[in-house]
């Protein structure tokens, strides 16, 4: 069993700063990877945290807060994973 949480976010970003968005979300701990996606979201970021304080520490302060360009954002939060891969890994960054 995986504790720990699962965050899928949603990520409106001003065009001009897609690149430099990727990059940067992607250095945050906890992000797994960042999708760029085509619809009402520019991206999805993946972020496994060990609890919701510290899902909600990565995108109400770091993404939100810290990263420029990023102009809205909505969390989905995983309730259950069915995966073929072992994705313990993933919460065990620390």
């Amino acid at each position: 069993m995986i504790n720990g949480v699962t965050g899928i976010v949603l990520v409106n970003v001003e065009r001009p700063m897609l690149k430099e968005v990727i990059s940067r979300i992607m250095q945050l701990e906890g992000v797994s990877e960042v999708y760029t996606v085509a619809g009402e979201y520019d991206l999805v970021a993946m972020v496994r945290a060990h609890d919701n304080r510290e899902l909600a520490d990565v995108v109400a302060n770091k993404m939100m807060r810290d990263i420029s360009g990023i102009t809205h954002t909505r969390t989905l939060i995983s309730l259950d994973v069915d995966s073929k891969f072992d994705l313990t890994p993933a919460f065990n960054s620390k």
